[in-house]
């Protein structure tokens, strides 16, 4: 096994405003804008083409977003998964996967190839307790339960071709794969690709590239690890904040990475969540659209 590349990149700020918890960047295609959560704000924050950040508050703490085909957003709140229209600020109730008997909250979501959301749930029991669950949600507001036995369900991502389903838990520090299929949501056998140290970083958000190799925040030690199919740590990205959170691909060829970091003063002084970008070698993916396929 050889040792993996460290690399510091040039990075670049994306947002001035601070952030409590930065979380679920998705890069619109479309219209070139980047969209994110400030999961404790609670907001979701759309900063458009030209570098104007607009800030759309929620009711509720908000884990995360996707992209809808008619330009809607499907948002992941405490209070459940809904439909927000950005031109009249309309939120509208679509499901509760999770019931409301669980101290927690929907967390790291994310739309799949199937056109569903698949959103998991994070225990806020002190101490956290293994009472979370990853959801596949769809359009009309059906729910199906998909994995249970989780503390911090995270990291969701797919294989370029879509036929591989990646998953971590950011708590129990491990990442898993499962055979997925693209037309029908159906999941096999999931299969444990690896674990994290505190050092290596715990698994929070991540991305896959165009060539299958899965980029993980390693939101315990300040880096982006980028870890091929079979789990091996290839490459290292330090990044100057010390909680990164999700990264995405962006920019009119998907080499871009926006990363996304909350607030935290583990390093000592008090660092406040933001957005940071940086181009690498590699090319992303535009991100799947909710709703029904198209035939």
């Amino acid at each position: 096994m050889t040792a993996p590349r460290i690399v510091e990149p040039k990075i670049r700020s994306v947002l001035q405003q601070p952030l409590t918890v930065g979380e679920s960047p998705v890069w619109d295609e479309k219209t070139g804008a980047l969209w994110l959560v400030d999961i404790l704000a609670p907001a979701i924050v759309r900063i458009s083409a030209e570098g104007k950040a607009d800030r759309f508050d929620m009711p509720a703490a908000v884990g995360c977003l996707g992209l809808c085909r008619d330009g809607r957003i499907v948002v992941g709140l405490q209070t459940g998964v809904h439909i927000f229209h950005p031109v009249n600020r309309h939120l509208e109730f679509l499901c509760d996967p999770t019931g409301r008997e669980l101290i927690g909250r929907l967390n790291d979501g994310k739309v799949g190839p199937d056109g569903h959301l698949w959103v998991g749930s994070i225990s806020e029991a002190k101490p956290q307790v293994n009472d979370a669950a990853l959801f596949r949600v769809g359009a009309d507001g059906s729910t199906r339960t998909i994995a249970t036995g989780l503390t911090s369900s995270n990291g969701l991502a797919w294989s370029p071709d879509g036929r591989r389903m990646y998953h971590s838990d950011s708590r129990q520090c491990f990442l898993q794969a499962f055979d997925f299929d693209p037309g029908t949501g159906e999941l096999g056998e999931g299969r444990r690709l690896r674990s994290f140290t505190e050092e290596q970083g715990r698994p929070d958000g991540a991305t896959t590239d165009r060539d299958g190799f899965y980029w993980s925040a390693g939101v315990s030690a300040g880096r982006l690890n980028r870890i091929s199919p079979e789990g091996e740590i290839v490459e290292i990205y330090i990044l100057p904040v010390a909680a990164p959170t999700m990264p995405c691909f962006g920019g009119p060829d998907f080499n871009t990475l926006y990363v996304t970091s909350l607030s935290t003063d583990r390093t000592g002084r008090f660092e406040a969540g933001t957005v940071i970008a940086f181009d690498v070698d590699a090319e992303g993916l535009p991100p799947f659209r909710f709703g029904k396929q198209s035939s």
